[in-house]
């Protein structure tokens, strides 16, 4: 058979390149090629683009309101998420819902919560950069539906993974700043806090509690405007 026979047959399958994209990152991923969350969670289960698709139990793909102003996005799953498939319900999640809550946002309200990767890179260890771009279309396509106001991104990792900003978190955490004309404000990640669990002024717990305050105003400008 001719190429050109050949490539006429395969224009007229029903062959859908959409259909490949949790096979192999060189798939791309275009905007807008979700409808919905459950339609991308679908493909987040289903994913082998890096090599934590062999390892993990479950795809950790979200919890908290679609609907939310306010996303917040973690580094990677560690154990608990894993076996959950739910972000940040582990103990450092435990202190996230906390923390959220010293202000009175709710986590099923207020927030939609996510990673930078969805499945558990092992030993918890830092995601690779082929991981996080592996990944990074499916977290671009959450934006764009949840289409919150804020985005709190919880560690150096996130930061670097979504603006591109190689700054170390200490260094830019609490400072609001633009991406893609969205409000984003780095911050530090509740693992960080467990470690440090002094609460003096200059604290990591101190520090946070006053971003949280300032995440909170932000939220209640934007909810009255």
């Amino acid at each position: 058979m001719s190429s050109e026979n050949q490539l006429s047959l395969f224009e007229e399958s029903n062959f859908d390149q959409k259909d490949l994209i949790p096979t192999n990152a060189k798939i791309p991923i275009p905007p807008g090629s979700y409808a919905n969350l459950t339609e991308l969670a679908q493909h987040c289960n289903q994913c082998h683009r890096c090599g934590l698709g062999d390892t993990r139990r479950n795809a950790v793909v979200e919890r908290g309101n679609p609907k939310a102003l306010i996303m917040i996005v973690g580094e990677g799953p560690g154990q608990n998420e894993d076996e959950t498939g739910r972000p940040f319900v582990g103990k450092a999640g435990q202190l996230l819902d906390k923390i959220l809550a010293s202000v009175k946002l709710d986590t099923d309200r207020d927030v939609y919560i996510c990673n930078t990767v969805k499945c558990r890179p092992p030993e918890n260890r830092v995601p690779s950069t082929d991981e996080m771009a592996a990944c990074k279309p499916y977290l671009l396509e959450q934006i764009r539906l949840v289409d919150p106001k804020i985005i709190l991104l919880t560690g150096a990792t996130a930061v670097k993974d979504l603006t591109g900003d190689k700054r170390g978190i200490t260094k830019i955490r609490g400072q609001w700043m633009e991406w893609e004309g969205r409000l984003c404000m780095p911050i530090l990640h509740p693992s960080y806090l467990l470690r440090n669990p002094s609460r003096e002024q200059g604290s990591p717990k101190w520090l946070m509690w006053q971003d949280i305050q300032a995440v909170r105003d932000k939220f209640d400008e934007i909810s009255n405007t």
